[in-house]
């Protein structure tokens, strides 16, 4: 069953961008991550807004699994 991961590229202590992916594994979003380093990436984040991200200027990757709520359920 796929789990959605949110991988946050962090630039300095103040710019951040973050990426949501769906995969099966805390694994497999790793090895995507070690994978596309030093690379051009490209995504859409959940507002519809394109992305190209160069990994060769990250100095910080954090990844965690997300657990998204449902707001309009909580209203």
């Amino acid at each position: 069953m796929m789990k959605e991961f949110k991988i946050t590229y962090f630039f300095d202590e103040n710019h951040y961008i973050r990426r949501f992916v769906h995969l099966d594994s805390f694994e497999e979003v790793r090895q995507l991550v070690y994978d596309e380093r030093g690379q051009y990436v490209s995504f859409y984040d959940s507002r519809d807004i394109y992305h190209e991200l160069d990994t060769r200027n990250v100095r910080v990757v954090q990844i965690s699994e997300y657990h998204r709520t449902n707001k309009t359920a909580e209203k």
